[in-house]
């Protein structure tokens, strides 16, 4: 049989020991995560008896993902599972396929192992059968990430990872999640919110890309050892900064050398994570869920004495002129012929336009959450939170100018974290707001994050408040790794532990909410999506062109567009949020049930 061969594998005296592996570099242990001949879900099955395929289907990109009815023993007993497995390719031998990968037909049905909206509605489907019948859930992770095409984004692929991970918060069954090969991106996140997560002794676990990230950090994919070495991708790092719970050994050494030996201790660390998962009573999972998900994150505290240093309320709010009609145009607007366009704007047209240009689709401001609270609250009512005031970002990566960057962020915004949280008033009716600064690192969704929805929708519940969020920023924050990432699940469960408590929840998209955030609380609630609004999505426009080598539609991730593709629940400019919000708070008090999900 032909083997692949990794180029620190060809190196004369290479061996498969435990130290051998433990001294290549982190970027070739990332090589080593999706190995070819690395097991996959398909070779794991072997694990389980009665392995029944079940909702399968023939949309692009579905077979990514696979589910099976099965059991797996427990001590004497035959414990019913479902199983939701990323399958990154068609087979683990290599021979076999080098022949599949010359067909296109094999090639695009693969589609690289990437999933698509399809393969996520498809495992959406199997939570609600598992549900159904009583069976633990096993998802079972191996993926380079979500599908990044304009196809995917309209078929709704950020709200469908946002809609697989609420289902796993939700779940009455057990969860359990492992992670066999490489987890990456939102692909991987989709399905490890679990109440268990597990991971091969060699997979890797990742927000991003090494090469992503060598080429955001340094203009350059040649820097992705550097990346792959600060941003600790391993299982074993995993486990040390605490989102994964157990290892499982590959004892005699890399799986895709020592397969069966892998595969058994497989069985084993399943097999009793099952067995203690049968034991939680059904009334006890959401409980139990709550209580894992509240450790997850690490974040910082900040002295008031140090906040007052930068703390100022920053607006970038254009407000009307006092003596002319006009504002002056921006100075890079050109027409569709490429002729620039000099003459000044109508405010009044500018501002029904939520200070886009009509001419050339150049977004004039993007306003930080301190014009949020103006324009959504009542005059002075906001009142932040002091359980989450001096909630800051923690560097435990010790990533490249993170701490300076944070500073830097906080004297440009006047606030010590992205987010922030606090109490206020909507037209007199009491709720709980919570608002991103884009300008602060990009609004990117952190740890100290993750950890401030979590205490505002504790707050929420003591107070028998409604819980408003305003979504803004991109994806996952790099500088704190796959911690970031994985406190997606965290703020999934604490909105449906609001939604539980019959309490309604409302987000308000605004330009830009993409990666993490759009998968994240965006993807919650009823959604009141801005008017004008652009860069709405899992993707963003540069890495889906890059990556398709093709331009995307001229209105690609507006709000228009969404709409066009019945994603969007109602719409409304910034200036009419506030009575927006408020209609749809008098709905729930008259009729709650129609603001539950």
């Amino acid at each position: 049989m032909e083997n692949f061969y990794l180029p620190f594998e060809k190196k004369e005296g290479f061996i498969y020991t435990h130290e051998a592996v433990e001294g290549l570099t982190e970027y070739e242990k990332y090589q080593l995560s999706f190995h070819p001949e690395r097991p996959k879900y398909l070779d794991y099955l072997s694990v389980f008896e009665q392995p029944e395929e079940c909702l399968a289907n023939d949309e692009h990109g579905s077979c990514v993902i696979l589910t099976h009815r099965a059991a797996i023993r427990s001590k004497n007993s035959l414990v019913p599972v479902m199983l939701i497995g990323q399958q990154s390719g068609p087979t683990s031998d290599f021979s076999l396929l080098k022949k599949l990968m010359k067909d296109p037909a094999s090639v695009s049905r693969w589609n690289h192992g990437m999933p698509t909206p399809a393969a996520f509605r498809k495992a959406m489907d199997a939570i609600r059968i598992a549900e159904k019948e009583h069976r633990i859930i096993i998802t079972i992770v191996d993926t380079a990430g979500a599908d990044p095409t304009e196809e995917s984004e309209a078929g709704g692929i950020a709200w469908k990872i946002g809609r697989c991970m609420q289902a796993l918060a939700e779940s009455t069954v057990p969860t359990l999640s492992v992670i066999i090969n490489r987890g990456c991106s939102g692909g991987a996140i989709a399905l490890t919110g679990c109440d268990t997560v597990l991971a091969m002794e060699y997979a890797t676990y990742l927000v991003i890309s090494p090469e992503a990230c060598s080429s955001i950090l340094f203009r350059s994919r040649e820097k992705a050892g550097l990346a792959a070495e600060i941003s600790q991708i391993t299982a074993k790092e995993a486990l040390k900064n605490g989102i994964i719970d157990e290892l499982i050994a590959e004892p005699e050494g890399p799986a895709h050398r020592y397969r069966k030996a892998a595969i058994a201790s497989f069985r084993n660390t399943v097999s009793s994570q099952v067995e203690r998962l049968n034991e939680t009573l059904p009334e006890k999972v959401f409980e139990t869920r709550m209580r894992r998900w509240s450790k997850i994150g690490q974040w910082d505290s900040i002295s008031e004495e140090d906040i007052l240093m930068f703390e100022k309320p920053v607006s970038f709010f254009i407000p009307k002129p006092e003596k002319v009609l006009f504002v002056a145009r921006h100075k890079r607007c050109s027409d569709n012929e490429g002729k620039k366009v000099h003459d000044p704007v109508l405010y009044s047209k500018l501002l029904a336009d939520n200070f886009v240009c009509s001419t050339c689709g150049h977004r004039y401001v993007r306003m930080t959450a301190h014009d949020y609270i103006d324009l959504v609250l009542d005059n002075g009512s906001f009142r932040e939170h002091p359980e989450t005031r001096h909630i800051v970002d923690r560097d435990i990566l010790n990533f490249p100018d993170y701490r300076s960057k944070i500073q830097e962020a906080r004297y440009k915004t006047g606030a010590a974290s992205s987010f922030i949280t606090g109490d206020g008033s909507i037209e007199g009716i009491e709720v709980v707001f919570c608002a991103t600064n884009f300008n602060f690192l990009g609004g990117s969704f952190c740890m100290s994050t993750g950890e401030k929805i979590w205490q505002a929708a504790k707050i929420a519940i003591a107070e028998k408040r409604p819980l408003i969020v305003q979504a803004s920023g991109g994806g996952a924050r790099m500088h704190e790794g796959c911690s970031s990432m994985v406190s997606l699940p965290k703020l999934h469960v604490a909105i449906s532990s609001v939604e539980k408590a019959g309490l309604p929840v409302i987000t308000i998209v605004t330009d830009p909410t993409l990666g993490g955030v759009a998968i994240g609380f965006a993807s919650r609630g009823v959604r009141i999506f801005e008017h004008n609004a652009g860069n709405i999505g899992f993707s963003g426009k540069r890495v889906i062109e890059q990556y398709t080598g093709k331009r995307t539609s001229r209105e690609f991730q507006t709000t228009w567009w969404l709409q066009q593709k019945g994603f969007v629940d109602k719409t409304a400019l910034p200036t009419e949020m506030k009575r927006k919000i408020a209609e749809l708070l008098r709905e729930h008090a008259a009729k709650p049930a129609t603001m539950v999900p």
